[in-house]
């Protein structure tokens, strides 16, 4: 991929109905959070309509770490830590996060219907188990469907989403509760081969206006559903 961090991204960015609308249709939307946060584009989908061609497009277009959000109340009703806080070693420790005030990675899990759960059909069962499990928290015992360690990433969103935290985590999650589809969600940060950074913003829309998806930036996110 090429890159342009010099460039601008254009000012027209696609709209908040718009990012809607592709989401209740199951499609990706990429998001760019902030400039002085992580300066990163995620491609975000609805876990629920994960499919394995969706995994291949994270791991060869995106190429960062794969990941489902979920709300807090939900991380709440699995029992599911912060990593950070279950962790007994001092590299625990994430206080000096140059982005943040602390991670939002809880544990990594692989349904039990998997094998090695590294696949893309392994891997999008798990997403899509993980968002009905979501759906249904109350009808969900999450150790009898889910093992840890494995190979999803779960995130848990900060209990007030943008008001308290603005990470990818809670905005994408908070784009799905504006959808009004079940509020987890897929991030993959998007990376440039050739600088070995984050895909500049710019390349980023550059990306979307190929494949007809919806590009927004964070902040937009923030002024209308914070």
């Amino acid at each position: 991929m090429a890159s342009h961090a010099s460039e601008e991204p254009r000012a027209a960015d696609s709209t908040i109905a718009e990012a809607v609308a592709a989401f209740r249709e199951g499609k990706p939307v990429l998001i760019h959070d902030f400039a002085d946060r992580e300066g990163e584009t995620d491609i975000v989908y609805p876990a629920e309509s994960m499919t394995p061609e969706d995994v291949v497009r994270l791991r060869t277009d995106a190429g960062g770490l794969i990941c489902t959000a979920i709300p807090d109340a939900v991380g709440a009703a699995f029992d599911l830590p912060l990593l950070d806080d279950a962790l007994a070693h001092p590299s625990a420790d994430g206080g000096d996060l140059g982005y943040d005030s602390r991670s939002s990675f809880s544990l990594p899990v692989n349904h039990r219907d998997t094998y090695t759960g590294i696949t893309d059909n392994d891997r999008s069962l798990t997403i899509r188990k993980l968002a009905e499990a979501t759906a249904n928290p109350a009808g969900t015992d999450f150790a009898s469907e889910f093992r840890a360690p494995g190979h999803v990433h779960v995130l848990r969103a900060a209990p007030g989403l943008l008001s308290e935290r603005r990470g990818h985590t809670e905005l994408g999650v908070a784009l799905a509760q504006e959808a009004g589809v079940t509020p987890a969600v897929v991030v993959c940060e998007m990376l440039d081969e050739e600088t070995g950074e984050a895909l500049s913003p710019a390349d980023a829309q550059s990306y979307a206006d190929r494949h007809g998806l919806v590009y927004l930036e964070g902040s937009a996110l923030v002024e209308q559903l914070g």
